[in-house]
C-alpha cells in the first residue's frame, strides 16, 4: 500500500533495434546494487534510495563485487552474480554468435528510488549512463531488475 508507481504522463521512449542482434554491441544495466568493492556502497540510510550509479568493469567484476541493496534478498546473487548481472551467460552468447559484442563497461543502480530522487535519476544519472553507452557504441541494453 505504501508503494505508489510514478508515471511521467509521457509515452515510453522506444528505439527499435535496426541491426541484427549478432551484429550488435550489448551492455547490461542492473538495478541490483552490485558494485566493485573499491567503489562506494549505495546509500542505504536514505529512505528514498540512492539515485547514483556505479560503472562496472566486465573484466574484473566476477572476482571483485559486493551488493549493497537492502530491498531484496540477494543471498543467491552473492553466490552467482549471473543472477543479476549475467555477464558470463552473455559472453557465452557472444561466443556462439548470438550477440555481436559484449561491452567492457556496464552500469548498476540501486533499484529503490523514490520521492525527490526520481527527478535526479531521470535528469542526471540516467542521462549520464545513456551518454556513456552511446560513447561506447552500445546498440542494445539488457536491463536486469532486482
Amino acid at each position: 500500500m505504501a508503494y505508489e508507481p510514478w508515471e511521467s504522463g509521457e509515452p515510453t521512449p522506444w528505439t527499435p533495434v535496426v541491426r541484427p542482434l549478432n551484429k550488435c554491441k550489448l551492455a547490461v544495466v542492473t538495478t541490483s546494487g552490485v558494485h566493485h568493492r573499491s567503489q562506494p556502497p549505495f546509500d542505504m540510510q536514505d529512505s528514498e534510495g540512492d539515485p547514483t550509479f556505479r560503472e562496472i568493469e566486465r573484466a574484473t567484476i566476477g572476482n571483485d563485487y559486493q551488493i549493497t541493496h537492502d530491498y531484496y534478498d540477494h543471498s543467491d546473487a552473492e553466490k552467482d552474480l549471473n543472477i543479476v548481472l549475467p555477464l558470463d551467460r552473455l559472453h557465452e552468447l557472444q561466443q556462439e554468435g548470438v550477440i555481436g559484442e559484449l561491452a567492457e563497461r556496464h552500469y548498476s543502480f540501486m533499484g529503490h528510488i523514490d520521492g525527490r530522487h526520481i527527478a535526479t535519476l531521470i535528469a542526471s544519472s540516467a542521462r549520464q549512463v545513456a551518454k556513456k553507452l552511446r560513447q561506447d557504441g552500445v546498440d542494445v541494453v539488457l536491463l536486469t531488475p532486482a
